[in-house]
């Protein structure tokens, strides 16, 4: 099999605009003659690779302790798509990955600088799929992703953002995508990761 890291490193990762950067304190270290290398941070909830829980816009949903991790592991599609993501886009992107792997058409990973429109998160909420990935820091139009998000996170799709598919190929893979346990928060980073279980 063959793994592929779809997460940003969190200290050099694209932060949403107005959200704090990941910082880093060494509290420790060897070489100062402390016992042991010790390490502190601080980041947003939202950095980097990271998943949304109901929470981030819906003042009584689900917080990421409260979330099914099923929705977060299991086989995905990843698909290709540059600019806006239309209602026929994403009908048709589910309509390949049930044709490639049935299981794989519950979790959805856009690949590229996509941008999902109200239409498109409707066919995906209607369709159950269980999370939608892409690779930009926001689900929806920066400027505008309210109404992206209350459709999804209203179905009780896992938005798993921030993901990095430069490297992977269109197709079926097992995704493993398990946030943080940050109980009350309406998100956590994650460390992303597909499997390929057909390649060595």
């Amino acid at each position: 099999m063959k793994i592929y890291d779809i997460s940003q490193e969190v200290f050099g990762c694209k932060v949403y605009p107005g959200d704090p950067v990941p910082t880093a304190e060494k509290l420790l270290k060897i070489e100062d003659g402390s016992i042991c290398n010790l390490t502190a941070f601080s980041m947003c909830a939202h950095n980097g690779t990271h998943v949304d829980a109901p929470n981030h816009f819906y003042e009584k949903g689900k917080t990421i302790e409260q979330m099914n991790l099923e929705a977060v592991v299991g086989m995905a599609y990843v698909a290709s798509h540059t600019g806006e993501l239309s209602e026929d886009d994403a009908i048709d992107i589910i309509v390949r990955a049930k044709e490639a792997d049935p299981q794989s058409s519950k979790r959805i990973l856009i690949k590229g600088k996509a941008v999902v429109t109200l239409e498109a998160a409707t066919v995906f909420a209607e369709a159950g799929i269980l999370l939608l990935g892409n690779e930009s820091q926001t689900v929806g139009p920066e400027d505008a992703p309210k109404e992206v998000h209350l459709k999804l996170l209203g179905a009780e799709v896992v938005l798993l953002e921030g993901i990095r598919l430069g490297e992977v190929p269109d197709g079926v893979y097992f995704l493993s995508a398990a946030p943080l346990n940050l109980g009350g928060s309406d998100g956590a980073p994650c460390r992303a990761v597909l499997v390929d279980m057909e390649k060595g």
